[in-house]
């Protein structure tokens, strides 16, 4: 089963492009170079495609379960944006690294368990070969919007499918 069935038969539904409003980008969402794409650090989005809370500092105002949370839907506005860029995420042949900033109160020290609402996603719909990935998880001070966790990534692809 392929990344797209395998979104469907957990009817996952992924969120569309939605920006804040007057923000204008000077760069792609997901930049397809041979046989990579590079995808620019996504923040969570709700299903209507709006920036989703909480918000804040992880550890402060936004609990280590809501900063999981955050990143699974980080996960799935990256996969949208991979799917409109792509077509399918079934040309998808590898997510090579994946690089998580967290927004992250003073003292504030895990953030890997963070990430693994990413991880995890992408390991439940791409599988172990295709979705293993090299991975940072860092705190940093704050992020765009007041956002809990930013990730991007870097994914190995096929040609476009016939």
């Amino acid at each position: 089963m392929g990344a797209d069935e395998k979104l469907a038969a957990l009817c996952i539904v992924l969120p569309p492009l939605k920006l804040p409003p007057g923000m204008v980008l000077p760069f792609p969402w997901v930049n397809v170079r041979g046989d990579r794409a590079y995808v620019s650090g996504h923040g969570p989005q709700g299903p209507d495609g709006s920036l989703a809370g909480p918000f804040g500092a992880v550890g402060e105002s936004v609990s280590l379960d809501e900063a999981r949370a955050s990143a699974r839907k980080v996960g799935l506005s990256m996969l949208s944006s991979l799917k409109r860029e792509l077509g399918s995420l079934d040309r998808i042949t590898g997510w090579c690294r994946v690089h998580g900033m967290v927004n992250s109160a003073p003292g504030f020290t895990q953030t890997p368990a963070v990430m693994n609402g990413f991880s995890d996603l992408i390991l439940e719909i791409f599988g172990p070969e295709i979705g293993r990935h090299a991975r940072t998880a860092i705190g940093v001070a704050a992020l765009p919007f007041d956002l809990p966790v930013e990730i991007e990534a870097e994914v190995m692809i096929k040609e476009r499918m016939a």
